[in-house]
């Protein structure tokens, strides 16, 4: 809902950074398709990059990436954890559970073996948040 906006992962240029992820090879033929459906999921401000992707088999190729310029007008900023997780708990949109997203986020980071200490903290923190409102 707009009044009650979700986090989401958000890519910032910062060159010092690295980001693990999943690339997918687009077929020509679904190219034009693809990135209509990309651009209208992420047209909140978002910017469509060029960018060398390093693969985990060693090679480099070229990509896409989606960033968020520092003055887009949808990221939400820095925030306390506690905060942002109870933003996460309270939020829904109309692609779903803005907690469902972290959760699917967390287990996808799991499965490609990527740590990111942010988001297993925040994920920490809404489980307790949770615990304490169903002890409470």
């Amino acid at each position: 809902m707009p009044e009650h906006p979700g986090r989401v992962v958000t890519l910032i240029a910062d060159a010092d950074e690295t980001c693990v992820g999943m690339a997918y090879l687009v077929p020509m033929e679904a190219v034009l398709a693809t990135f209509e459906q990309l651009d209208h999921r992420e047209k909140n401000g978002y910017q469509r990059c060029r960018q060398t992707l390093y693969l985990r088999d060693g090679r480099r190729v070229p990509g896409l990436v989606y960033i968020a310029p520092v003055d887009n007008f949808a990221y939400l900023g820095e925030a306390p954890l506690r905060d942002i997780a109870q933003q996460i708990i309270r939020s829904h949109g109309p692609s779903g559970s803005n907690l469902e997203y972290l959760l699917q986020l967390t287990s996808a980071l799991r499965n490609l073996n990527a740590h990111d200490p942010h988001v297993f903290e925040l994920e920490c923190q809404v489980r307790q948040l949770q615990s304490e409102a169903g002890g409470a």
